[in-house]
């Protein structure tokens, strides 16, 4: 599925019946009933039956299937009111008492990454939280461009405030638009595919030609004070999540490319202790 097709999917009327949800997410799937059924240990009839409404699904069938089928937690609660049965996952803000030591546990690891940066963005990569190395990195962006919370991604492309700085600019923002168009055929989350849509229209450069065979992974190249900083970057989650937010968080931690970007961010810490 493209994103076009994705955008297509997401503006029609919404499936009201859990056999319509059931279908739409197999096919988002590229699975045959054959295949989710043998998945989910049923008869590839009776899950005809429950996508045509010839049959109800137990609460249990329905998140057995939700979770063959890696839907998100918070379309199972949508799948699971659809057949009838209250929401299963809560979701609490992360000010939520709950969520005390997952708060505790993310501030650890922004903290511990200095002086390298890092930050925490949400399902649609507004920003959450981040280490006090991103800051100095956005030094002289319009301020009307950081109102909170700001949308990492659109800084990356906007030509207001990353995007003039990337050395690479094809080839990073190439790979960020690649990581968004597979989230959105995962998810087909409206605002994720309307984010797509908007990055696309900005002026972003072709990419010249293939990444050299000296790269391990596409670099992040900042130009930053007369020097260019080269960073490579690496994505964590919570790995059992059964609430909504911490499902959908996720920390982006970016790691010094070469000697000369590491002993620069040295530096930049000591300046600010």
């Amino acid at each position: 599925m493209n994103a076009h097709a994705s955008s297509a999917r997401a503006e029609r009327s919404q499936p009201i019946h859990i056999g319509d949800h059931l279908r739409d997410w197999r096919q988002r799937r590229r699975m045959s009933q054959l295949d989710l059924a043998g998945e989910a240990e049923i008869s590839a009839r009776h899950l005809s039956f429950v996508e045509t409404g010839r049959a109800a699904p137990s609460r249990e069938m329905v998140l057995k299937l939700a979770e063959r089928l890696d839907v998100p937690l918070r379309e199972r609660n949508v799948l699971l009111v659809s057949a009838g049965y209250a929401p299963a996952f809560p979701q609490r803000p992360l000010e939520d008492p709950a969520l005390k030591s997952a708060r505790q546990a993310i501030d650890l690891v922004l903290k511990a990454h200095e002086p390298n940066p890092a930050l925490a963005v949400d399902r649609h990569w507004n920003l959450v939280s981040a280490n006090r190395m991103v800051a100095p990195l956005l030094d002289g962006i319009p301020q009307r461009l950081l109102g909170q919370p700001f949308n990492v991604l659109r800084l990356a492309f906007h030509p207001e405030a990353l995007a003039p700085r990337t050395v690479n600019l094809a080839e990073w923002c190439g790979h960020l638009l690649e990581r968004l168009h597979r989230q959105c055929e995962a998810t087909a989350d409206p605002e994720l595919i309307k984010l797509y849509n908007d990055l696309k229209s900005y002026p972003i450069p072709a990419r010249a030609g293939p990444l050299s065979s000296d790269n391990v992974a596409i670099p992040f190249k900042l130009r930053h004070e007369g020097e260019i900083l080269s960073f490579f970057s690496t994505t964590m989650v919570f790995g059992t999540p059964v609430d909504i937010t911490l499902s959908e968080l996720a920390l982006e931690t970016f790691f010094p490319a070469d000697e000369r970007t590491a002993e620069k961010l040295k530096q930049m810490a000591a300046a600010m202790s």
